[in-house]
């Protein structure tokens, strides 16, 4: 995760500063010691705070950053966060990088949380999916974790998820697993995508270990899950929002996967404030 951080902050800040900041630069005099506030100015819950300290520490080592408050707490309006001090030139350079990464983990974590609490009493579960910002899946990821849900795969290297185009270009969902048991490891678990019951028993009949109900109606997920009967994992999928979730999650499924925790997220409100 470290190395994920490093490598991320680095390319954000070259894209940003790129051969130099020329307004601070004409503007401030190089040596001038600042102090600064990282504020919240809506309530959210907390995530990249050592990616916003990464921002600085990676511009100038001897920063001084000190946190307040850890990643996973809900915060409220006007709280303070951070405390960062340095000379102002590093700090006004790495602002805005470091804002955007922390609002964005900050709106995951969030919006994370409010379907986490949807679900509550239910033995479903939240994760995420694949539909997270190029270059950026490590931090989405990490932020839905501090949000309370889960992980689903992280990538294509780490997990077998046969859906439809995999069926149609394999010959079918048994044939699809039947190839994949004989070149897996048995350490690894196999998730077939199915659109109906028909697709649900194949998947079933032939040793699936997740079985994904793809945009189902309620009932259908219903019958899915009497039909698995707890045989495999029953994960939903397609058409879950807030308003939805908590139906989905009453049918009995196991898992939740909901694309819009990374693929839609709302920003939190983040400001950094230099003292006068």
């Amino acid at each position: 995760m470290q190395f994920e951080i490093e490598r991320i902050v680095r390319t954000a800040l070259e894209e940003d500063i790129g051969l130099g900041d020329i307004t601070t630069e004409v503007t401030v005099v190089a040596d001038t010691v600042a102090r600064a506030q990282l504020v919240a100015k809506e309530d959210f819950t907390l995530a990249g705070m050592n990616v916003a300290e990464a921002v600085f520490k990676t511009l100038d080592s001897t920063i001084g950053f000190e946190k307040l408050l850890e990643d996973g707490r809900p915060v409220k309006r006007g709280e303070v966060l951070a405390w960062i001090r340095g000379t102002a030139p590093v700090l006004l350079q790495g602002e805005r990088t470091a804002l955007n990464l922390m609002q964005r983990m900050s709106g995951i974590a969030t919006l994370t949380a409010q379907y986490v609490e949807k679900v509550k009493g239910t033995k479903a579960t939240i994760v995420d999916t694949r539909k997270t910002v190029p270059g950026l899946r490590a931090l989405d990821k990490y932020a839905v974790r501090m949000g309370g849900g889960r992980n689903h795969r992280i990538g294509l290297f780490d997990g077998v998820l046969i859906k439809e185009n995999h069926s149609a270009a394999a010959g079918g969902i048994t044939a699809a697993v039947t190839r994949a048991k004989q070149k897996l490891p048995h350490t690894l678990k196999i998730e077939v995508e199915t659109r109906n019951m028909e697709e649900v028993q194949e998947a079933l009949t032939a040793g699936a270990d997740i079985i994904m109900l793809d945009n189902m109606s309620y009932d259908e997920m219903r019958r899915g899950v009497e039909l698995i009967a707890g045989k495999a994992l029953v994960e939903a999928s397609g058409g879950v929002s807030l308003d939805t979730v908590r139906d989905i999650a009453e049918t009995g499924v196991d898992i939740i996967s909901v694309g819009a925790l990374t693929h839609s997220v709302k920003a939190a409100d983040i400001s950094m404030l230099l003292d006068d």
